[in-house]
C-alpha cells in the first residue's frame, strides 16, 4: 500500500484537486444567486404614501425631477439615469437624527467613492431655508464629494411629491401647510431603472447601513452578470 501511494502520489493529488474543483462547481451552481426585491408603494407603511399611490403594486419608478444642488447646478433625473443611488430626506438645521444620517451616508459615499455607477441624492425638506450657500456650507462641513453626492433644494411641492409619491420617505404632520413634511430616517435604494429595491434602510443604524452597502454590492453584481450575458 505504501509503495502504491508513493508511486501514484501525483495522480492522487491530481484526482483530489479535480474532485475538489468539481464539488466547488456543483456547490456554486446549486447556490441561488442573491437578488433584491423590487419595491412598490403598497409595500410601504401607508402613512408614508400619498393616497394616489397607496394601491400601486407594480411598475413603480421614480418620477422625473429638476432641482438645484449645493453648487447651484441643476440636477435632474437624467443625471441619475443608469446609476444606482441612495436617496434620503433631511434638513441642515435638524438637531436630532439628521447629523447621524449624514454621518452614516458618508460611509456609503466612502465605500463607493471610486465607483461611478453609485451616487447619492439628499433632498431638503425645508427648501426655503436650505439655500444654495447653506447647502454648500453643510456639504463642506460634512465631507460631501460633489461628483458623488448631491444635496438638493427647490420647489417645495416637487420635493413633497417626490417624497410621498416616488420614495415613500416622509410623513404628513398633523399641523402645517399643504406641503409640510416630517422626514423619516429612511435611506432608499434605487436601481438603474429607477426602481426602489431591497427595503427601507434605517439611516441612523450602523447595522442597516452595512446591510445597505452589502445590497448595493449585490445590485452591482446583478448588473455585471447581466452585462456578461448580453
Amino acid at each position: 500500500m505504501k509503495d502504491f501511494l508513493v508511486k501514484n502520489k501525483w495522480r492522487i493529488v491530481f484526482l483530489f484537486v479535480l474532485c475538489s474543483l468539481i464539488l466547488a462547481a456543483f456547490q456554486y451552481a446549486l447556490t441561488p444567486v442573491k437578488t433584491l426585491p423590487v419595491l412598490q408603494p403598497n409595500d410601504f407603511d401607508p402613512t408614508l404614501v400619498d393616497d394616489s399611490k397607496l394601491f400601486v403594486k407594480k411598475y413603480h419608478t421614480i418620477a422625473p425631477f429638476e432641482l438645484v444642488n449645493q453648487n447651484g447646478d441643476t440636477i435632474t433625473d437624467k443625471d441619475y439615469k443608469g446609476k444606482i443611488y441612495v436617496a434620503d430626506f433631511f434638513f441642515t438645521t435638524c438637531p436630532t437624527i439628521c447629523p447621524v444620517m449624514t454621518k452614516n451616508m458618508k460611509l456609503v459615499q466612502d465605500e463607493f467613492k471610486n465607483n461611478k455607477d453609485v451616487m447619492i441624492l439628499s433632498h431638503s425638506v425645508t427648501p426655503e431655508r436650505d439655500s444654495i450657500p447653506v447647502l454648500k456650507e453643510y456639504a463642506l462641513k460634512k465631507g460631501v464629494i460633489d461628483e458623488k453626492w448631491n444635496l438638493v433644494t427647490g420647489d417645495r411641492k416637487q420635493i413633497y411629491d417626490l417624497a410621498r409619491k416616488s420614495y415613500m420617505a416622509v410623513k404628513q404632520p398633523k399641523y402645517g401647510d399643504e406641503y409640510a413634511m416630517v422626514h423619516t430616517e429612511n435611506f432608499l435604494l434605487i436601481d438603474k431603472q429607477g426602481r426602489l429595491r431591497g427595503r427601507s434602510y434605517d439611516g441612523t443604524s450602523i447595522e442597516d447601513v452595512k446591510l445597505l452597502i452589502e445590497d448595493i454590492h449585490i445590485l452591482l453584481n446583478e448588473y455585471e452578470r447581466k452585462n456578461e450575458v448580453d
